[in-house]
């Protein structure tokens, strides 16, 4: 299989479009469709139907576009590898981080990419941790931060911070919050919590699981930054990382004890492919963050 035509097929799929993808690649359209037909006509299957509105992926080419985008990635990588024999790493590298931690390390690593490899381009991704982990698998990001991912053999996986969950309310609850609260008796409290699969929900449930603690949650919200505002509005209580609430003067935080609750934030690649001196070297810059001083820095 030709590896234009492959780009070619990529870019319609994903933008759902022949003139989008015409544009962005920079190819005339009739060329576009000409290429993606004779990739078609090679694989014996209708890849995209046409329609007035653009380009839809048929089921042949739904199925065909994951291993369409590895391959491109595969042959980026022997692309990346030979250019790496130079001094200087240069290409470009993905990195995934969840949306919380992005906020803060982002600017620095940035910063230092830039002054350390000035041929080089990083892309930064954000997702949650479930997702970034499908990401690291197809080849769309080439390295992450995750939070708390399950086992598995087909990542790598470095502990860089552990961070322990409290729990916070609005200042003006009735009654107010304990400074320590144990484990057990969170089991009458209304809480606000993420669904699943996310990492907080997935890690608490695991944890209350084995202790035999039942949970009252009221409500699940997603994003972080929308719970610490429901918990500051009085509509329950949240369980969230000490740093998500450390900004909000709103919220009284309580520890949660007997056992207390710390999630995992770990530095994943993926063991099938190998890493760039690019990947690497960017992974070795993300070691050397000061993570916890980075996230619990007071705004200026």
């Amino acid at each position: 299989m030709d590896l234009k035509q492959i780009e070619y097929f990529v870019n319609v799929a994903e933008r759902r479009s022949f003139s989008r993808a015409a544009e962005a690649l920079d190819v005339a359209q009739p060329t576009l469709s000409r290429q993606v037909r004779l990739l078609e006509l090679e694989l014996e299957q209708h890849l995209l139907y046409r329609n007035g509105r653009g380009a839809e992926p048929t089921e042949a080419g739904l199925r065909f576009l994951g291993h369409a985008r590895g391959l491109l990635a595969l042959a980026e990588r022997a692309r990346e590898d030979l250019r790496g024999l130079r001094a200087t790493p240069s290409g470009k590298v993905v990195v995934g981080l969840p949306p919380r931690i992005a906020r803060v390390l982002t600017p620095p690593l940035v910063a230092a990419f830039r002054q350390a490899y000035p041929e080089a381009a990083i892309t930064v991704a954000e997702g949650l941790s479930a997702q970034m982990r499908e990401w690291l698998l197809s080849g769309r990001v080439d390295l992450a931060l995750l939070y708390d991912p399950p086992a598995t053999p087909q990542l790598a996986t470095e502990l860089l911070l552990r961070e322990e969950l409290v729990l916070a309310a609005a200042r003006q609850r009735q009654p107010a919050l304990p400074e320590r609260l144990a484990l057990a008796d969170l089991a009458g409290i209304p809480l606000i919590l993420p669904s699943l699969p996310n990492a907080i929900r997935t890690l608490v449930e695991g944890v209350c699981r084995r202790h035999g603690v039942r949970l009252n949650v009221v409500t699940e919200v997603d994003a972080v930054q929308t719970i610490v505002e429901l918990a500051s509005q009085g509509q329950a209580c949240a369980l969230l990382p000490r740093s998500a609430v450390l900004d909000d003067g709103a919220l009284a935080v309580c520890r949660i004890e007997s056992p207390r609750i710390r999630n995992q934030l770990v530095l994943a690649t993926p063991r099938q492919r190998p890493a760039t001196r690019l990947a690497e070297a960017t992974a070795k810059l993300m070691r050397g963050m000061d993570l916890q001083a980075l996230l619990y820095r007071q705004p200026a």
